[in-house]
């Protein structure tokens, strides 16, 4: 129990000196990745709601041949 509880300290105190490491973008900067993530996922929900609607039409047109 206690090397565990030596590990879990270790560990913590290894995560925070890379936590100092780390270069954390600035505050334009963030807001830019921002930006490019909700342009990206609106662009994405675009292209999945129209993957959605061709489908449903080629369903429905093939369903209308069929007569169901």
């Amino acid at each position: 129990m206690v090397a565990q509880l030596k590990r879990a300290n270790e560990f913590v105190q290894e995560c925070w000196v890379e936590l100092q490491r780390v270069t954390w973008p600035d505050w334009p900067q963030l807001k830019n990745a921002t930006l490019v993530v909700i342009v990206f996922c609106i662009l994405v929900a675009g292209v999945i709601w129209i993957m959605d609607v061709a489908s449903r039409f080629l369903i429905d047109f093939i369903m209308g041949i069929f007569g169901a």
